[in-house]
């Protein structure tokens, strides 16, 4: 798009499926490796990933040829597909319906990308609830709770 100058820094945040535990240890390399490929092919630029077994935190350079909902849909719909081709969860994979995503100023790169990479560690201290319900207050993002218990049973 000439003339069409961006900075757009969004973190998406989705769940599996019924909070299932499918990304395991063994396949999480893989798994990040396919998304950032469909990231890049879009040609988004990835910042920063992390799965954890339950759900995903995804750091992107958005280009602003696609939008959020539509590459949040990509992302999903083309890592799923390729999980249950390649067979590497012991059931059918699929991502929960909806997703969570925040922007940020290119100043909070490093801090947001350091956030994202140290998952493991932050969700030993806060759980994912406790997590996307500060995400949704501190972005002032209004909700509807029936739709967040079924993503929070805990």
């Amino acid at each position: 798009m000439p003339n069409t100058y961006t900075q757009l820094y969004i973190q998406f945040v989705f769940a599996v499926q019924n909070r299932d535990a499918m990304i395991t240890e063994a396949i999480r390399n893989d798994v990040q490796k396919y998304i950032t490929g469909i990231a890049t092919k879009k040609e988004h630029k990835m910042l920063a990933l992390y799965c954890m077994p339950d759900h995903t935190h995804i750091f992107v350079g958005l280009n602003p040829s696609q939008s959020i909902s539509s590459l949040a849909g990509d992302l999903k719909s083309n890592s799923a597909r390729w999980l249950n081709q390649e067979k590497l969860c012991k059931f059918e994979f699929n991502w929960q319906e909806g997703f969570g995503a925040f922007s940020y100023h290119k100043k909070m790169i490093s801090t947001i990308g350091n956030y994202i990479y140290n998952q493991a560690d932050h969700h030993k201290k806060e759980s994912f609830k406790k997590e996307y319900l500060g995400l949704l207050k501190e972005f002032d993002v209004s909700y509807n709770e029936a739709y967040l218990f079924h993503l929070f049973d805990e």
